[in-house]
C-alpha cells in the first residue's frame, strides 16, 4: 500500500488557510470526544456522574470561565476556540468558515486568514472577560465559553469591510448580497448565545477585530506577517536549506572520489592518458606525479 501525503487530499494545502484552519477544527474536535469516550470508560462506576467529571477536569482547562479563575487559568484564552460543544455546531461553523474565510483569501491572500481568525478570538475572549467585571447580573457568567465564533464573525466583518458590494451567485441569474449573509449569520450567533450578554460583547469584539485588521492593512500595517516569519524561522530550524544541502552533498562526493583517487590513482584510463602524453612529448614531460603512477602500476603488473 502507499502512503500518500496530507497534501495529495488536500491540493495547494500550504496555500490555504481556510482548509487548514478547518482541518485543526476538525481535529481539536475529535480529540476531545476521544478524550471525553476514554473518560467515560474510565469513570463507568455507580454514582460517579462522568460529564461532571470531564468539565471539572477538562472542560474547565479549555474554555473561558470565570474572569476571577482566569489568572490560573490564562490558556484558556488561546484555547476556548479551537473546541465545539457537539458536531452540529461543528458542522454550522465550518460552512460559515469556509464561506467568509474563502472570500477573505480570494481578496487579500491565505496569510491574512489565521491572523484574522486569531486576533478576533482573542479581542473576543479579552472584551468577554473584561465586561464580567461591570457590575449587575446581565453580565455574570456562570458557565464556560466554547467555540470560534468570535474568530469566523472577524472574518465576515473582514470581507464585507474589503469588498461591501460583493455578491454570492448560486445561478447565473441569482446572487445574494455578501452583507445579507453576514447578516443572516450574525443573528443566527446572537440567538444561540441567548440573549447572554457577555456572549454578545465577545462576538462583537470579534467582528470590531475583523474591521480593525483590514483598515490596518490598507494603511500599509501587516498585523499578521510575524506569524508567517516565525513560522519560516522555526521551519528552517528543522528543515535545512535545499542549496546549503546541495552544496555539503557535492563537498561529500569531492572528497570521497579523492579518496578514491588516492587509493587507486592508476585506473586504466589514467595510464592511458600517461603512455599518450609519452608518445606526444616524451618521458621528461611527465609531472613527478605522473611518473609514480607509471612506477606502482608497472610494480603491481609484474
Amino acid at each position: 500500500m502507499l502512503n500518500r501525503s496530507a497534501s495529495s487530499y488536500f491540493p495547494n494545502l500550504g496555500s490555504n488557510a481556510v482548509v487548514q484552519l478547518i482541518i485543526v477544527l476538525g481535529v481539536a474536535f475529535v480529540s476531545l470526544g476521544l478524550l471525553h469516550a476514554v473518560m467515560y470508560i474510565v469513570y463507568v462506576k455507580p454514582g460517579v456522574v462522568t460529564d461532571a467529571i470531564f468539565a471539572d477536569h477538562i472542560l474547565s482547562n479549555i474554555a473561558l470561565g470565570n474572569i476571577y479563575n482566569f489568572p490560573s487559568h490564562f490558556w484558556t484564552l488561546f484555547t476556548f476556540g479551537l473546541f465545539h460543544n457537539g458536531f452540529w455546531e461543528l458542522f454550522s461553523n465550518m460552512i460559515w468558515l469556509y464561506c467568509f474565510g474563502s472570500l477573505v483569501q480570494m481578496l487579500i491572500g491565505y496569510k491574512q486568514v489565521i491572523p484574522i481568525f486569531l486576533y478576533s478570538l482573542l479581542a473576543g475572549g479579552v472584551l468577554y472577560l473584561l465586561c464580567q467585571l461591570i457590575p449587575g447580573r446581565f453580565f455574570a457568567v456562570y458557565g464556560l465559553l466554547m467555540g470560534p465564533q468570535a474568530g469566523i464573525i472577524g472574518l465576515a466583518a473582514a470581507a464585507i469591510t474589503l469588498s461591501p458590494q460583493y455578491r454570492f451567485y448560486f445561478t447565473p441569474t441569482f446572487a445574494v448580497p455578501l452583507y445579507v449573509v453576514a447578516g443572516i449569520f450574525a443573528l443566527f450567533m446572537v440567538m444561540n448565545t441567548g440573549g447572554h450578554f457577555p456572549n454578545i460583547l465577545q462576538l462583537a469584539g470579534g467582528g470590531l477585530m475583523g474591521f480593525g485588521y483590514v483598515r490596518l492593512l490598507r494603511t500599509g500595517y501587516k498585523p499578521g506577517d510575524w506569524m508567517y516569519n516565525l513560522a519560516g524561522r522555526v521551519e528552517g530550524l528543522v528543515t535545512p536549506d535545499e542549496h546549503v544541502a546541495w552544496k555539503k552533498n557535492t563537498k561529500k562526493r569531492s572528497e570521497v572520489l579523492k579518496n578514491m583517487q588516492r587509493k587507486n590513482p592508476f585506473t586504466q584510463t589514467r595510464i592511458d592518458d600517461i603512455l599518450d602524453k609519452i608518445n606526444q612529448h616524451g618521458y621528461n614531460s611527465l609531472t613527478s606525479e605522473e611518473k609514480e603512477i607509471l612506477m606502482r602500476a608497472s610494480k603491481e603488473n609484474k
